[in-house]
């Protein structure tokens, strides 16, 4: 299940970003050095965005992956650009579809190293119009689903006692967010469910990690909908938007996919091999302010 665009924009609002900040520092592809090489990961949500761009980091790093997400048509296009890939159509709440994901793995590569539990949506509104169906989905795919596929990884790795897992959690997940309660609920239930597992599977040689980015301010989640939904939330024209969330930024830019991936091949890799439990900002110094 990929991170849920909500209301699309105007294809006038998709072109008054396309020359912005993607293409500014930090989104040049990283140096990748093949540390990862011959580990088997999975990636949820990995059929775009995000997801997509995380797939494609690990396997110029040299991992066999396996491109799991809701709308299988669009994870095969993705897994057919890699070098050794597979598509699996999961939702990530279905405990059997997730069982059957990491079996999948498992089946056609021998193991299973790496499991980065991507997938998420993402409502925002005044709690005065939330949904109690609109939050329990929230808390369904965010929270539920990294359980589930925490639980169906640690299963494969355990008798190999060796594994990591890492959850893209958000910044929303260190603080609360204005008018996007559920998110951020969900999130900071995120880090606690990574330090739990952390603790528990520490024994077993796994290490469990989360990554909180900042504001993706580029990516087709914004442009598509979060723009928009956060302007009407907020009583503001989507430029003022832009403007506010860049402000917050120290370092003066949104974050981008490679600097996420950074940080994702850093907790792969035996360089990380002291770290467990950690949820590590990736915000540009936002959380200082």
């Amino acid at each position: 299940m990929s991170r849920e665009p909500g209301n699309m924009l105007s294809n006038e609002t998709g072109r008054m970003f396309e020359n912005a900040s993607i293409k500014e520092a930090g989104n040049a592809p990283g140096i990748c050095t093949g540390r990862l090489k011959g580990q088997v990961a999975i990636v949820t949500g990995a059929a775009q965005g995000l997801g997509e761009a995380l797939a494609e980091r690990l396997d110029r790093e040299g991992c066999k992956v396996v491109v799991a997400d809701i709308n299988y048509e669009k994870a095969k296009a993705v897994a057919e650009r890699l070098t050794d890939a597979i598509a699996v159509k999961v939702d990530v709440t279905n405990e059997e579809e997730v069982e059957n994901m990491v079996k999948t793995a498992v089946e056609r590569f021998g193991k299973l190293d790496l499991l980065v539990s991507n997938a998420a949506i993402l409502i925002a509104k005044p709690v005065t119009e939330f949904t109690v169906a609109e939050w329990r989905k929230m808390i369904d795919v965010n929270l539920v689903g990294y359980f589930i596929c925490a639980k169906a990884a640690a299963k494969a790795m355990i008798p190999n006692r060796k594994g990591n897992i890492i959850q893209i959690n958000s910044k929303s997940g260190k603080k609360g967010s204005y008018k996007n309660s559920a998110y951020a609920s969900s999130k900071f239930g995120g880090i606690g469910l990574t330090q739990s597992l952390a603790l528990e599977l520490a024994e077993h040689n796994i290490r469990v990690n989360a990554i909180c980015p900042g504001n993706l301010l580029d990516s087709p989640l914004w442009v598509n909908s979060l723009y928009e939904q956060y302007a009407r939330n907020q009583g503001l024209t989507v430029e003022e938007v832009r403007k506010k969330y860049l402000s917050q930024v120290p370092l003066g830019r949104g974050c981008t996919y490679e600097d996420v991936a950074n940080v994702m091949v850093f907790l792969a890799s035996g360089e990380a091999s002291y770290m467990t439990g950690q949820a590590i900002n990736v915000t540009g110094g936002q959380e200082m302010r």
